[in-house]
């Protein structure tokens, strides 16, 4: 098989934008240390919310007003998820004094799951995404939002679905993939 005709590694590709969202999530340390653990889950899950209603607005309107692409906000909805995870295991806390070293060693530790589920889903879904527009990723992230938002309106109390934190990994991994096909040159809307 030559070049041209090579499918994509897409784990090679998931690792460069996790890798991209983990060095802005450091440098956003170096700036605000670990103020966004005072945040509770359902503060972050509203955060997620803000990002992807962005992206949906700015895809809807054909123009965003605001000097930032949608492509920041799809990485800012993968480290939020990843934050959303960290506060679900490990609560949020009144002193965000968290060091560097904890914090990175977590991120990681969630990343390594995310991209789990990527690799076992992808298989099963045989790389569906790669087909969808970038406006059916935005949605299907919101749908998760709203899905973790009933989920957290009721204490965490599901009968058949998947947890909030199911509903956190599927969201990074949305949006990276979202991030990927902007990469690839697909069409914002």
């Amino acid at each position: 098989m030559d070049e041209q005709t090579k499918s994509p590694d897409t784990a090679a590709q998931y690792d460069k934008v996790l890798a991209e969202c983990k060095a802005l999530f450091q440098k956003k340390f170096d700036d605000y240390g670990a103020s966004w653990r005072v945040m509770r889950p359902t503060a972050v899950t509203d955060q997620i919310y803000i990002k992807a209603q962005r992206i949906r607005s700015i895809q809807e309107k054909g123009q965003s007003l605001v000097n930032e692409g949608i492509r920041c906000e799809f990485i800012a909805i993968v480290n939020y998820g990843i934050m959303g995870l960290v506060q679900l295991e490990h609560g949020y806390s009144n002193a965000p004094e968290q060091d560097h070293q904890t914090l990175i060693k977590w991120y990681n530790e969630y990343v390594a799951k995310a991209r789990r589920l990527m690799l076992s889903k992808n298989h099963d879904y045989g790389e569906a995404w790669r087909s969808m527009r970038i406006s059916s990723l935005t949605d299907i992230i919101l749908q998760k939002i709203y899905r973790t938002k009933q989920i957290e309106d009721n204490r965490g109390a599901v009968s058949v679905s998947e947890g909030i934190d199911a509903n956190y990994l599927d969201m990074i991994n949305y949006a990276a993939f979202a991030v990927i096909r902007l990469d690839e040159g697909a069409a914002e809307s």
